[in-house]
């Protein structure tokens, strides 16, 4: 049933408050799996103190956080310096409100997608999202590069300087290979809507292969994608703006206490957009097995885009544990003379393999 002005304000305060305490609690426990992983990786064992299998230890370092001294180095931009952390954690905060996590679901007489910003489109009765969705969580995700920038610079240090530059050009490289490999699931799609690009995606060929558009010929685009998310954020093997075997702790070594944590939570909610995204455009979002009676029918979409989430958030954290880190020169040549052409080629295939069948 539609719903009147003040059910609307009060389902998206809910969602919103639901959306900001997941995300951060996965943001939390990513920390934790990255440890435990890289720690078996290399036999190690990883946190086992805090709670049972150290499970706790996500709640003691964000004490650990809040306690510390927060240092402010009396050389810095102070104001530029206390913005640039907020801008960075807002950006990849924000960002998540655009994704649809799953379909339409009904309880308590209303019809809500599981989507911040998501409405019910009145004649198919499914999820319906901003047209230009897409374009506006590229636009978001862009930002905070200024964030990083400007911490840098306001640091006024020269360790800090160097990796905003390298984060600088870094993010704005690989934004051009990331942005063009999603071109070829626009041009299959016909839409920038995430709701409709996930509704293309369902069913099967044969009974077993999913109509992903990963097995539509996008899985170069897929591979681009992927590797351009390691580097848009900051991930092992192009973390060069953090190296610190040669800038300390790149450009956030002038931070301590909230501030560092405010950019180490938007690098985890970076790393959650994009494994969001790639689920969403490559491997059908939260298509899967639907059975059981109607509140497990209703969960279980949101389970098999969750699984897809671990499944990035492992990979991530099994290259960081396995892959050493590029040189800089390595990275902007992969970057310009190998993920660049090969988006152009995927979108002139894919052009003209959909001009043909038409």
């Amino acid at each position: 049933m539609p719903m009147n002005a003040g059910t609307f304000i009060l389902v998206a305060v809910v969602k919103i408050v639901i959306a900001v305490f997941v995300l951060l609690t996965a943001c939390a426990y990513t920390v934790w799996l990255e440890r435990k992983v890289v720690g078996h990786i290399q036999n190690r064992w990883g946190p086992t103190r805090v709670g049972p299998f150290g499970l706790l230890q996500p709640l003691a370092d964000g004490l650990k956080f809040i306690l510390k001294e927060d240092l402010t180095p009396p050389y810095v931009n102070r104001t530029i310096y206390i913005l640039a952390p907020m801008l960075a954690l807002t950006m990849a905060l924000t960002s998540i409100a655009l994704i649809p996590v799953g379909p339409v679901i009904h309880a308590f007489g209303i019809s809500t997608p599981i989507q911040i910003t998501g409405v019910v489109n009145s004649a198919t009765g499914r999820g319906a999202d901003i047209n230009i969705g897409l374009l506006i969580i590229l636009g978001i995700t862009s930002l905070g590069v200024y964030g990083i920038a400007l911490a840098g610079w306001s640091s006024n240090s020269k360790y800090s300087l160097l990796g905003a530059l390298r984060a600088s050009a870094q993010m704005v490289s690989y934004e051009i290979a990331l942005g063009l490999s999603l071109v070829g699931v626009l041009i299959l799609s016909g839409t920038f809507s995430l709701h409709a690009i996930v509704e293309m995606q369902q069913g099967t060929w044969f009974g077993f292969i999913p109509k992903w558009n990963i097995f539509r010929g996008q899985i170069f685009a897929f591979f681009i994608y992927l590797m351009a998310a390691f580097a848009e954020t900051n991930r092992v093997p192009f973390d060069l703006p953090e190296a610190e075997s040669e800038l300390v702790a790149g450009y956030h070594t002038e931070y301590s206490a909230m501030k560092f944590a405010m950019f180490f939570v938007a690098e985890y909610a970076n790393m959650i957009t994009v494994a969001c995204l790639a689920s969403i455009l490559f491997l059908g979002g939260w298509s899967g097995p639907v059975f059981g009676p109607a509140i497990l029918q209703a969960l279980l979409p949101v389970f098999w885009f969750a699984l897809r989430i671990v499944f990035f958030m492992f990979v991530y954290i099994w290259v960081r544990g396995t892959l050493p880190r590029f040189r800089y020169d390595q990275l902007m040549g992969f970057g310009w003379k190998f993920l660049f052409p090969l988006a152009l080629a995927n979108i002139l295939i894919t052009a003209l393999v959909v001009a043909w069948r038409a």
